[in-house]
């Protein structure tokens, strides 16, 4: 699932479901601070040109969703390779 934005061409692996591990060590940066912006309303027309070549467009009755066209990371990473060569 596409969940975020990167200012790069490049691609984090994130798990949003996953929870954070609570520890005792201290950070520099709070995490208290994180404002998530709303999300980005599309009609069709803008996804299909912000759509990128390994990724999907689903269109329900109620929702236009981006995915990716593979799931998983490695899989997702060794077809990237493969459509560079």
């Amino acid at each position: 699932m596409i969940v975020g934005e990167h200012s790069r061409d490049t691609d984090h692996d994130v798990n949003p479901v996953r929870s954070k591990e609570l520890s005792n060590m201290r950070a520099a940066g709070k995490d208290e601070n994180v404002k998530l912006s709303s999300p980005r309303l599309m009609i069709l027309e803008e996804a299909i040109g912000y759509v990128a070549s390994d990724e999907l467009i689903e269109v329900t009755a109620n929702t236009i969703r981006l995915r990716k066209i593979y799931l998983d990371v490695n899989k997702s990473k060794a077809m990237s390779k493969r459509m560079k060569d």
